[in-house]
Formats: C-alpha cells, sequence, structure tokens
C-alpha cells in the first residue's frame, strides 16, 4: 500500500508516524511546500517577540528523523492537483521548477490553513508580515530588533499572543480590531477582561475598525483606517486562516462554503481513498453533532493521529471536538471549552448562561484572586453544554474540568457535587469550579 500525505505539520505528521507503528510495509510520501515540517506554531508568539529564544527549537522531528523511521518527506514540493480517478497528484518542486506525477492507494489532505491576507493597498509592503510558519517566524524576529513600535490588525489569539509578548519587551503595541470585542470566540464577560489586561500593559486597543490601506511614510509604516491613521516601524496581519485548499478546486473533493474539505466522522471525503484532517477539513463537534470549523493544533494532531488507522483499512470515528482553547495574558489565563451563549443560540439550543466571580484560593491563603466563570447549559436539562473563564494561574485547568464535564454528558447539578481536590494552598473547599455549576439555575 501507498500512501501520499499533502502537508507536513500536525496532522498529516501525526498520520505518518502513526501509520508507521500500525503497518511497517506500507510506503509514505509526504510533500509539504514549505521548508520545515513538524513544528509547533503555537510557540511563534513566544519566540518570535524573544531574542534570546530560537525558533529552531519549535521543530519536533526533522527530515533525517522521519527518513529513520521508513517515511519520507519532499520538503519545498507543492501538490498543484489531485487527480482522484487516476489515483495520482500532480507535483511542483519548488527549486527546479519540475513537475512529476506521483500515485497513490490512499490520500490525506492535510495542507492546514494560510494566513489571511486582505486585499488592501500595501499589504505585500516590506515589514508588514504574517506569522504562520517557521519561516515567518524567523523574519519577524529579523525585523523587530529595529523596531520600536509594531502594529497589530486583529485581537484573536495570534494577535494578542504577539501583543502581549512584545509589549513585556518593551515595544509599544496598537491593536486594530475590526469587531467590537477582542477575542471573537470568547463572550463579551471573559474577553472584556483581556482588553482590561492588555491595556494594562500598555498596549493600545483600537475596536471596530476596519484596515484599509497600509503606505510607507518616511522611515516607517501608516496604516490607515475607516476612523483614522496609525504610524509604526512594523505591521502584523493576524487576522485569522482560511483553509489551503485552492489546489482541490475542480478535483470533485467537496469543499465547504469557506473551503474546508467536508469530510466524515472517519475523515473521510466523498471520494474513495481520500482523507483530510487539520485546518484545511472540517471537524465533527461534540456538542452540536455537526461538522464546524475550528483550526486548532490540539484538533489536528488528534485526528491525524486517528485517521492512521483508517488509511490502514480501519473505521474508526473521531469523538468530537469541544473547540477548547487557552490564551496568556499578562497576568491573566483566559479559556474556553464547548459553546459559547451566542453559539448555542445560533445552534438552536434552549440555553441559559451564568456569570460567578469565585476565589482561586481560600481568602486568607496568600495569592488569592478573583476567577471570573461563565457557564452556559441547557434549561431544561441543565446538562452544560460550554464554559469560559478569566483569571490568575490554574484558571485554564478549571476549563479542562468543564470539559470533560461536557464530554461525559453531566449536568450542572453533578458537576457541583463532583469530589474535586481541595488544599488551602490550591483551591477554597467548594472550588469555583463548583460554584459556576451551583449558581445554574
Amino acid at each position: 500500500m501507498k500512501v501520499v500525505i499533502i502537508g507536513g505539520d500536525a496532522a498529516g505528521m501525526s498520520a505518518a508516524a502513526k501509520l508507521r507503528r500500525l503497518n511497517k510495509a506500507a510506503e509514505i510520501r509526504v510533500y509539504e511546500k514549505g521548508n520545515y515540517l513538524s513544528y509547533s506554531s503555537c510557540g511563534l508568539p513566544y519566540s518570535a517577540a524573544y531574542e534570546e529564544r530560537s525558533i529552531d527549537k519549535l521543530i519536533q522531528r526533522t527530515p533525517a528523523d522521519f527518513e529513520a523511521s521508513d517515511i519520507h518527506p519532499r520538503l519545498r514540493h507543492e501538490v498543484l492537483r489531485v487527480n482522484p480517478g487516476e489515483k495520482t497528484v500532480l507535483v511542483r518542486s519548488l527549486e527546479t521548477g519540475d513537475e512529476f506525477l506521483d500515485g497513490f492507494d490512499k490520500l490525506l489532505i492535510a495542507t492546514g490553513a494560510h494566513p489571511i491576507v486582505p486585499e488592501i493597498p500595501g499589504a505585500g509592503l516590506e515589514n508588514v508580515f504574517t506569522l504562520k510558519t517557521i519561516d515567518d517566524g524567523l523574519k519577524l524576529k529579523s525585523a523587530l530588533p529595529n523596531a520600536q513600535s509594531v502594529l497589530i490588525a486583529g485581537g484573536g489569539y495570534v494577535g494578542v499572543e504577539v501583543a502581549e509578548s512584545l509589549a513585556s519587551v518593551g515595544k509599544k503595541v496598537t491593536i486594530l480590531q475590526r469587531p467590537d470585542k477582542l477575542l471573537k470566540n470568547f463572550d463579551p464577560e471573559i474577553s472584556s477582561i483581556a482588553l482590561r489586561e492588555l491595556e494594562r500593559l500598555g498596549v493600545e486597543v483600537k475596536l471596530s475598525e476596519k484596515l484599509i490601506s497600509i503606505s510607507r511614510a518616511g522611515g516607517s509604516l501608516e496604516a490607515r483606517t475607516d476612523k483614522g491613521a496609525y504610524r509604526a516601524d512594523l505591521v502584523l496581519l493576524a487576522l485569522g486562516v482560511r483553509p489551503a485548499t485552492e489546489f482541490l478546486e475542480g478535483s470533485g473533493i467537496a469543499l465547504s462554503e469557506n473551503g474546508a474539505v467536508i469530510v466524515d466522522r472517519e475523515m473521510r471525503t466523498n471520494l474513495p481513498d481520500i482523507y483530510a484532517a487539520g485546518d484545511c477539513a472540517e471537524i465533527y463537534h461534540m456538542v452540536t453533532k455537526s461538522n464546524v470549523y475550528i483550526p486548532l493544533a490540539t484538533t489536528a494532531n488528534k485526528a491525524g493521529r486517528m485517521v492512521a488507522s483508517n488509511l490502514n483499512g480501519g473505521h474508526v470515528e473521531f469523538p468530537g471536538t469541544l473547540g477548547c482553547a487557552a490564551v496568556k495574558v499578562g497576568e491573566k489565563e483566559l479559556a474556553r471549552t464547548g459553546l459559547s451563549e451566542a453559539e448555542a443560540a445560533a445552534f438552536g439550543f434552549e440555553a441559559k448562561a451564568v456569570v460567578v466571580e469565585a476565589n482561586s484560593l481560600p481568602h486568607y491563603y496568600p495569592g488569592s484572586e478573583k476567577i471570573t466563570i461563565k457557564l452556559i447549559y441547557e434549561s431544561k436539562t441543565r446538562r452544560i453544554l460550554g464554559a469560559q473563564a478569566a483569571g490568575p494561574m490554574g484558571t485554564v485547568l478549571r476549563i479542562n474540568i468543564f470539559a470533560a464535564a461536557i464530554a461525559n454528558g453531566m449536568t450542572t447539578e453533578a458537576l457541583g457535587m463532583l469530589d474535586l481536590c481541595y488544599a488551602p494552598p490550591f483551591s477554597t473547599v467548594w472550588d469555583a469550579v463548583h460554584v459556576a455549576a451551583n449558581a445554574a439555575k
């Protein structure tokens, strides 16, 4: 059996490594357009901003490591077209320009996602960056020592993480955000805490402003919005991502409206022997019982590991994502799982929400701080649908408890009486998780 994998990062290389463990005889070929494979892109905001931190440490395994396992990656090779009927892919070497066909018995599409670059004047100017790949990180890192002021277009995870990191090393940072709040996946009660923390760090945040153009202004750049103009030495475009699936147009492989590959719970596409996983594909959601597009490294790695069994002839179903995500902002942690209040309404749930503030530790123990928790649950059954929180260290781990509760169909009553560890250095006798669950009526 010959398996071709398009894309050499989270989903693709997780699948390759697992498939090799399952099948010692399979021929495994990986085509990767970029210069690196198997790296932690989530670490880029924390490596690019600090001169002493090496981006190379984000690389998990090298091509030589995979070759030693009889997995054959080809870097700087772009797949131009998939021919399902012939079971071939058309590949171009970006080094030589040569094109060739390669055949497969099974195909995994794991091309990930592109950073969104707006079609505005100046988006391609020098010192305008994106941050998605190792190459992006190296370019940004090399430019930052000469930049005192940075403008970040986009207030999502990457924008907020980079802003926090740059503020901590003394850069003047401005965030431009088109929506009226940061971190659109969080409800306002939680995202507002991130805003206050960024402002405490000295980050200037401009909400409800649309980026219109970027131009040179003397020795710096000028970003114009529908409300004003801002000068900066460097601009980072952190406007989200879109599935990297343009090369599949005309192949017969079904794509969703946003371009993500449509798959079933086995990660199968609509065509035989062709699978897709990771940020290029939809994923099944545990709560909504439907496909969604949530590009997260955790999901991509799990999906890649699981689909290896199916490439090997199995029929394993993905249990479902909860969209668990976390972000650090100064001294605050933010995390979410399941559905937001708005998402619950959009998917037709009759839901309620409760917001509580609870101590992280007993009031008499040093270091006690407030944790804000928002809990979303079904009105009639009180089944937990989602949770979000912001607070000091330990907040993210509490959202992990809510994730486990959702995955097991727990109600607020059951969670409110769950036996959790207690000692004054770690929590209150009724943990913040209990307090939130018991406040749901």
